[in-house]
């Protein structure tokens, strides 16, 4: 077992694309979780409505930036659409509200009825050429050794940890504003917010615009690097794994997202190169576990030390614990 190969290969995922697109939803989700206490469940909507934005205006004739414009267009006015009869629930009534409008946004996008816009459950492809047009890196590999990317993944990485970059200084900026503070206020008392005059309600709908906007543009990214837009994609699951991003580098802080997501991921190619070449060796038997099912194994290995994370340090790598405790 070359255990510098499989140290190498995380590392490469922990600084993918996928890590900045779900660093990019997580620091959406954090606008809504980590600052404002909304509980919303239903995040991958706003990234599909990015990822489906872009594509289909450029599958019927119209400018990828277009596209990415019609994307974020529609994350606002699904965030007022879900925010106005919503964010008066309570708290889990809000969690139950907003996973369903997901799903309801998924199940429409792959209908029959939606095939002439959407394509149905075939999806779309082959959209971003104008984007990869754009890049003006010279052919080749960059990089050192096996830590080395082809200039068409680095351009959209490069893209990528940009809106990163871009997404976080919008936000440092936002929470030092005294509309980052009365977001704060609402978070912990509601009600003493509302007796000072402010309008809880109406901040809360601007923070589910504003996070919604941000995790809009992870799933234009991650549709973008795959070319692909598929409903089924955007499943339940990737709302949760953006909350262990968030949960894993500290709610409520500004660069807890982005560790979060370099550590997730980093921890998720390890357990499964790792698991892979330990069945290689005959260190593990095939017969207790196959290479098929390693991919469900690396879920299970990080969602227990999720688990042990939260029992014992729920504040996450960057959190504050007394911050946590007052949330609660």
């Amino acid at each position: 077992m070359d255990i510098v190969d499989i140290l190498i290969g995380a590392a490469r995922a922990s600084v993918g694309v996928q890590a900045a697109a779900f660093a990019l939803a997580a620091i959406g989700l954090n606008v809504h979780y980590g600052y404002t206490g909304l509980l919303n469940f239903g995040h991958v909507g706003f990234m599909l409505l990015g990822a489906y934005g872009t594509a289909v205006t450029v599958h019927h004739g119209g400018s990828l930036w277009l596209g990415i414009l019609v994307g974020i267009l529609a994350a606002v006015a699904f965030g007022i659409i879900l925010g106005l009869p919503t964010l008066r629930l309570r708290y889990d009534y809000l969690a139950i509200v907003t996973i369903a409008a997901a799903e309801i946004l998924r199940l429409g996008a792959r209908s029959p009825s939606a095939e002439p816009l959407t394509r149905g459950v075939f999806g779309i492809q082959q959209f971003a050429d104008s984007f990869y047009d754009l890049n003006p890196l010279a052919r080749g590999r960059y990089g050192w050794g096996d830590f080395a990317f082809s200039h068409r993944v680095l351009w959209v990485m490069l893209v990528g940890w940009g809106l990163v970059a871009l997404a976080t200084a919008l936000v440092w900026l936002l929470t030092r504003s005294p509309w980052g503070r009365v977001l704060r206020a609402v978070r912990e008392d509601e009600d003493a917010a509302r007796s000072l005059g402010k309008n809880a309600f109406w901040f809360k709908l601007q923070s589910l615009v504003v996070g919604g906007v941000i995790g809009s543009l992870a799933g234009t990214l991650l549709a973008v690097d795959t070319q692909s837009v598929n409903p089924d994609t955007y499943q339940a699951v990737i709302t949760f794994f953006a909350y262990t991003v968030l949960i894993l580098g500290g709610p409520a802080t500004r660069l807890g997202p982005v560790a979060g997501a370099i550590v997730f991921w980093f921890l998720l190619q390890f357990t499964a190169l790792f698991l892979t070449e330990a069945i290689a060796v005959g260190w593990i038997s095939e017969s207790l576990l196959s290479r098929q099912e390693v991919s469900a194994v690396r879920f299970a290995l990080v969602g227990l030390g999720l688990m042990l994370l939260v029992i014992f340090r729920p504040q996450g790598i960057f959190g504050r614990r007394q911050e946590m405790l007052v949330d609660a």
